[in-house]
């Protein structure tokens, strides 16, 4: 992922506003996983969606202690590292919880409680909604596929 250090998110990457649009692409766990680990079946699109994505990269802040975790425990310290150095070097744009999306956050995980919805999906769900964004990066088709956001009727997921 370090090729898109020079390219920062947000910043001017040669691209002229008139010409290229800059399109919001909020990230989750799975993608961000599977960037990182080779040997992942979804590796090398995920891979180039977010080397290659022209926008912003949202990455909701209670994303990172769970993609942190995945690639500490299954790819090593060294690899660990290396994601801790892209969000140092701004390849992401790390979005906080706003406490207006905490009560959202729980009518989410409450409403799809029967298939375990989850506070870290909630709260990215949540930060769509208040950013009203459509695109997220995602490999969860089964929360992000059925879940019905309040300012889209659904959420446009890519790979």
């Amino acid at each position: 992922m370090a090729q898109r250090t020079a390219r920062c998110i947000g910043a001017n990457r040669g691209d002229s506003p008139q010409r290229v649009a800059a399109i919001t692409l909020i990230v989750v766990s799975g993608p961000l996983y599977a960037a990182f680990d080779a040997d992942d079946r979804h590796h090398a699109q995920c891979r180039e969606l977010l080397e290659t994505h022209r926008g912003p990269l949202l990455l909701p802040m209670l994303v990172i202690s769970e993609v942190a975790y995945l690639i500490a425990s299954r790819l090593g310290a060294e690899a660990e590292t290396r994601f801790l150095g892209d969000l140092a070097a701004g390849i992401f744009a790390v979005v906080p919880v706003a406490a207006s999306d905490w009560l959202r956050i729980a009518e989410l995980v409450w409403t799809y409680r029967s298939m375990s919805l989850g506070t870290v999906d909630a709260s990215t769900i949540a930060l769509a909604e208040r950013l009203k964004e459509s695109r997220i990066a995602t490999l969860d088709r089964r929360h992000f596929g059925v879940v019905r956001p309040a300012h889209v009727e659904a959420f446009e997921l890519l790979p």
